[in-house]
């Protein structure tokens, strides 16, 4: 072994590197460790075009665990120009030994224009932040300090899952064939009490007060104007345009990652991720499942899907609604507690209403079918929302049913989930 620039280069470890695309491409790669630490050093050099690009290592052939390779830092999971770049890798914290000849670095190279599949948003320097850091993962199980397991990504980050483009059939059978010809980011879980305040520095928005568990709630009581803006404030440009206030919810967020097209979902995008490939009922893809007499009171479907009002949405078996502090057994429940779907989101059905982009129809306004935006604002000039709610039935939970709200509306069994359009 030798020294070079304060590291000690390993003979033992060798690299290569997984190009995804032609450009941009990396090359020039080492791998090295910190003298007297357990802190390992890659370099590469990126050329051609900016681009996020992920670490990954394999011994003997075989892919470690991606969840062995999460303590990371450096030009890793973030958009990187062209250049020399480092990433450091914390073999300690990950719990991994490196003492073999076998050891390799895999680097993926990901085009700004189809980027990983995990998308992470850190928000926690708060409300007053100008800039909240955007990472990205190559899957769940890459993510850091354990996992969705981990509190944390309900309370300071926002993880959101890349969905790819695709056909389905959109409504109560027989439905409507809707194509989307655009990748999207979903959030895994709806945002929660907490991720709303680091956003906003407001208050706790909440019907749900109980001091254990109201930040790992979702937040309801939001209305359309709450998320996106007034009017008056350019929040209701949709489908004509994409514009929002930029001191709403989605605003803040939009100036302070950078990322343009953070905002709620167009009704089909949300069905389309509710469904997960599924045709059936509820997203588990159960046939069996009913809705007769008396499944849409107890409902031993849904029951291991969400929240709704007979599984400890309403107190006293549903019979009255909620006080302003209840037992983590009632009303919402903590986000991303029950069973998720095929695509690894959770509480799609029940929980909280899911506002959607879309001006509201009785029935589905879809047009040709491709990419649909919901109709010019009408003249009810409300909002679709999706999904049901701790205090629905489990007919109001269905991947199909959908209903309206009024954009000044801010009802306790309301609340979001974060979408993202990819070009």
């Amino acid at each position: 072994m030798k020294s070079k620039k304060g590291l000690m280069v390993l003979a033992s470890l060798t690299v290569f590197v997984w190009t995804l695309a032609a450009q941009p491409v990396v090359t020039g790669v080492s791998m090295a460790r910190r003298a007297g630490t357990r802190i390992v050093d890659i370099d590469y050099t990126l050329s051609g075009e900016e681009a996020i690009v992920t670490l990954g290592v394999t011994v003997g052939g075989v892919a470690l665990p991606t969840n062995k390779v999460t303590a990371i830092s450096g030009a890793a999971g973030q958009i990187v120009a062209p250049g020399t770049h480092s990433i450091a890798w914390d073999t300690a914290a990950d719990g991994v030994e490196l003492n073999t000849t076998a050891a390799k670095a895999v680097l993926s190279v990901w085009a700004t224009t189809d980027p990983p599949p995990v998308l992470v948003i850190d928000m926690g320097s708060g409300a007053s932040a100008s800039e909240y850091p955007v990472t990205y993962y190559a899957g769940v199980d890459a993510l850091p300090y354990g996992g969705l397991a981990n509190y944390i990504y309900r309370l300071n980050l926002i993880v959101m899952r890349r969905i790819n483009a695709g056909t389905f059939m959109m409504g109560a059978p027989p439905g409507v064939q809707i194509t989307l010809t655009k990748d999207f980011y979903a959030g895994v879980f709806e945002i929660t009490q907490r991720q709303w305040a680091q956003v906003t520095g407001e208050p706790t928005r909440s019907n749900f007060l109980d001091r254990e568990t109201q930040a790992c709630r979702p937040v309801e009581q939001l209305s359309f104007n709450s998320i996106r803006g007034t009017e008056a404030q350019g929040g209701w440009g949709w489908p004509t345009n994409t514009g929002v206030y930029s001191e709403s919810f989605v605003g803040r967020l939009r100036v302070r990652t950078g990322l343009d097209m953070l905002d709620l979902p167009t009704e089909a995008q949300w069905e389309y991720a509710c469904r997960a490939g599924t045709t059936t009922t509820f997203n588990d893809g159960n046939a069996a499942a009913t809705l007769d007499a008396p499944h849409d009171l107890t409902n031993q479907w849904l029951n291991a899907l969400g929240r709704y009002r007979y599984n400890g949405g309403y107190v006293n078996e549903g019979s009255t609604a909620p006080g302003t502090t209840v037992p983590p057994a009632y009303g919402t429940h903590f986000a991303g507690m029950y069973q998720p779907n095929g695509w690894g989101l959770y509480d799609m059905h029940g929980n909280v209403y899911e506002l959607c982009l879309d001006w509201w129809s009785p029935t589905l306004n879809v047009g040709n079918g491709i990419d649909p935006t919901g109709p010019d604002r009408g003249a009810s000039e409300t909002i679709t929302k999706r999904g049901g709610a701790y205090s629905s039935t489990a007919s109001s939970c269905t991947s199909a049913f959908r209903i309206n709200e009024g954009t000044s509306q801010a009802n306790t069994y309301v609340g979001m989930r974060l979408f993202m359009t990819l070009p």
